[in-house]
């Protein structure tokens, strides 16, 4: 919704421009509309109504009727009904929709577009399902998300209303909606539950696909690839482990699939890491492991002797444990690089990064040593500072301001910036468990957005910016969020997507709906150049969208 098409009349259009009159303070929507948009709508596509409000949207265009051309400026008044998502039914919930607090947008951002994909509570309508034949999996991790795109002046510009693919009583068309990424032809791609999808900004399908029958439960990250390929963040349906139980597994496994759905590779991590490696699923807050906010578990964190119970068990699925079949890795973000054909991943449950060619070998990991056997031991990278010099370190830290990410999200390569062995990396540290512990006080956690320099040829990694931990514990975020950088404005995007909750100490739960933190910093710089706060909103991620790639080019 938000959108509407100008249909053509029976008349050719060419060279169309369109203009959406802001309101008072407003943020102007103006673009160019491609040819080729014209033909597939059969119109002019019209994109950043205001809803609840009678628009003005303003068109210029030519006219063809065989040889007579005309040049046509127009006005039409539109009006555009409600902005509306579905209530999930709990007590958090205060309002139909999140407002926006806008502090601070420079000049030169001032025409960006946000897309935020955001979540609703497990509600009495999901969560009702688990596999059987055979049992595990996270099929319950069901609930509805909020996204919608918002512009600079705290407008919400365009939202998604899912009815017509998602149904949340359904096995097969529900789950968490994650994963987006506009691809370079301007559309949208991501995932939810059982399938994978792809449609571009007014609603029209290009592809929405059942997962492949040997995986199941998609959830948080879906990488297009430049050759058409996506990389899917998926879990084994049916893997025989090594004491002959057959289950499903959690978060563990990614799936390359080409243009036609067919998978041409696989990455089991259960087979490439060490699913015994416990170090951290010890030291989390159980909770908040991901979305599964759980207050009776707050500050309560597992033993040896806990895991080890649970692994001699038949206790499978959406659990932290190790072992396949039981969420050790929770991978929740993978990342294609095309120059050595390798992916990198971001597994919070290992509070690790790591890269993994095609072979299945790894090549480097980021994080703390803790823990890890060999041969992966020989694959950790060394911290060093601006001048190369070895960071003295230990399991739990660094000297000085370096830090490895504690549960991380979102580890991306920055391609522009990179270059054969010097590699470029940007990650949300939310900071759970760092140093290997709880801190005494919940209110001394605290989040990060941070840039990384890696040497892949001489294994050392150096931290060359970080933002969050000036900020203290009103910027961390549990759970979710991403940092990512952007080429268009040479900038670092970050949304701190479940900041700024009321929080209940005695409990460790949020008595509120979060307070995401939405900005934006010049490459370098340690203020943000844009910065908004998301009031009412459980936050997964976000991103600018670009209207240029949707309609211009």
């Amino acid at each position: 919704p938000l959108t509407a098409v100008i249909r053509n009349g029976g008349y050719q259009l060419r060279d169309v421009h369109v203009r959406i009159v802001p309101k008072e303070n407003g943020q102007e929507i103006a673009y160019k509309v491609n040819n080729k948009y014209l033909l597939t709508y059969g119109g002019i596509p019209v994109f950043g109504l205001y809803p609840d409000y009678v628009n003005t949207v303003e068109v210029e265009y030519t006219r063809i009727q065989g040889s007579k051309t005309e040049n046509i400026k127009e006005s039409y008044k539109m009006y555009a009904p409600p902005a509306y998502i579905e209530s999930a039914g709990t007590k958090e919930e205060q309002s139909a929709l999140f407002t926006i607090d806008v502090k601070k947008v420079s000049p030169e951002f001032k025409d960006r577009l946000y897309l935020l994909n955001n979540t609703k509570d497990k509600s009495g309508n999901g969560t009702r399902t688990v596999w059987n034949n055979p049992t595990g999996g996270a099929l319950e991790w069901n609930f509805t998300t909020a996204n919608a795109i918002i512009d600079t002046s705290g407008d919400i510009r365009w939202f998604m209303n899912p009815s017509s693919i998602y149904d949340l009583k359904s096995i097969y068309r529900a789950g968490v909606m994650m994963g987006f990424k506009q691809n370079q032809d301007g559309a949208l791609s991501w995932g939810y539950g059982q399938r994978y999808v792809k449609y571009d900004i007014m609603g029209r399908e290009i592809f929405n696909r059942r997962l492949p029958d040997n995986y199941n439960d998609f959830s948080h990250s879906m990488d297009n690839a430049a050759n058409g390929h996506y990389f899917l963040r998926v879990a084994s349906s049916n893997y025989k482990r090594p004491d002959g139980k057959n289950v499903r597994t959690v978060r563990d496994v990614i799936a390359e699939v080409d243009q036609n759905g067919v998978v041409v590779d696989e990455w089991r991590l259960f087979d490439i890491l060490d699913p015994y490696r416990d170090v951290i699923m010890k030291t989390l807050d159980q909770g908040a492991v991901c979305l599964n906010i759980d207050a009776s578990q707050s500050g309560h964190t597992l033993s040896e002797e806990d895991l080890a119970a649970l692994d001699s068990s038949d206790k499978f699925g959406d659990i932290v444990g190790s072992g396949a079949g039981r969420n050790w890795a929770h991978v929740n973000s993978v990342d294609y690089d095309s120059e050595d054909d390798s992916i990198i991943i971001s597994s919070r449950h290992q509070s690790a990064i790591i890269k993994i060619g095609r072979d299945k070998k790894v090549k480097w990991i980021l994080g703390t040593p803790a823990g890890w056997k060999a041969p992966f031991n020989a694959a950790i990278l060394t911290p060093v500072d601006s001048k190369g010099q070895k960071i003295a370190c230990q399991d739990s830290g660094c000297e000085g301001d370096f830090d490895w990410t504690w549960t991380q999200h979102t580890a991306f390569k920055i391609d522009s910036k990179s270059k054969g062995d010097i590699l470029y990396l940007s990650a949300f540290d939310n900071g759970d468990g760092r140093g290997l512990e709880q801190p005494a006080m919940q209110s001394m956690k605290y989040s990060r957005s941070v840039i990384y320099k890696i040497d892949q040829k001489n294994k050392t990694v150096q931290q060359i910016w970080q933002y969050g931990k000036e900020r203290g514990n009103e910027w961390f975020s549990p759970v979710t969020s991403i940092t990512e950088y952007q080429t268009d404005k040479n900038s670092v995007f970050v949304y701190s997507a479940t900041a700024g909750g009321a929080f209940d100490l005695s409990v460790g739960a949020f008595t509120s709906l979060p307070n995401p933190y939405l900005e934006e910093f010049k490459w370098g710089e340690k203020e943000p150049a844009v910065e908004m706060q998301i009031h009412g909103a459980r936050g997964y991620q976000a991103m600018p969208f670009s209207l240029t790639k949707a309609l211009t080019e």
